[in-house]
């Protein structure tokens, strides 16, 4: 069941995370679609992105903190996956769809986004 959820969680934070590295929207800007608005500004090409790492806290594209890291590993085919902690869920998301700012994790997704995809999982 835990590789389910984590196998469904990525699937499903990949579709909407893919977009944030796409995009210059900044977090608080209305947006037409939610999926579309992106939590940060990539970095310049010259500039290194900081890296997800353990216990950075995580928000969501509206700005507000939704959960913790709680680890960063390769998944089975060497992906590096964040497993991501949010109230009594965790679920994985390849750390390539992930941005980092000012010491926190963004991913492009409200935690009501979120919550609806998680929805039928149980809390591991």
């Amino acid at each position: 069941m835990r590789s389910f959820l984590t196998l469904g969680a990525a699937a499903v934070a990949l579709a909407i995370a893919a977009p944030a590295l796409a995009q210059t929207t900044s977090p608080t800007a209305p947006a037409q679609d939610p999926a579309a608005a992106a939590p940060a500004t990539p970095a310049p090409a010259t500039a290194a992105a900081a890296p997800v790492t353990a216990g950075q806290p995580v928000k969501d594209n509206t700005g507000a903190t939704i959960g913790t890291v709680a680890e960063v590993k390769p998944d089975a085919s060497g992906k590096t996956m964040a497993a991501i902690k949010m109230d009594d869920k965790t679920f994985a998301v390849d750390v390539a769809n992930l941005a980092v700012r000012d010491g926190a994790t963004l991913i492009n997704a409200s935690k009501a986004e979120i919550e609806g995809m998680l929805g039928g999982a149980k809390p591991q």
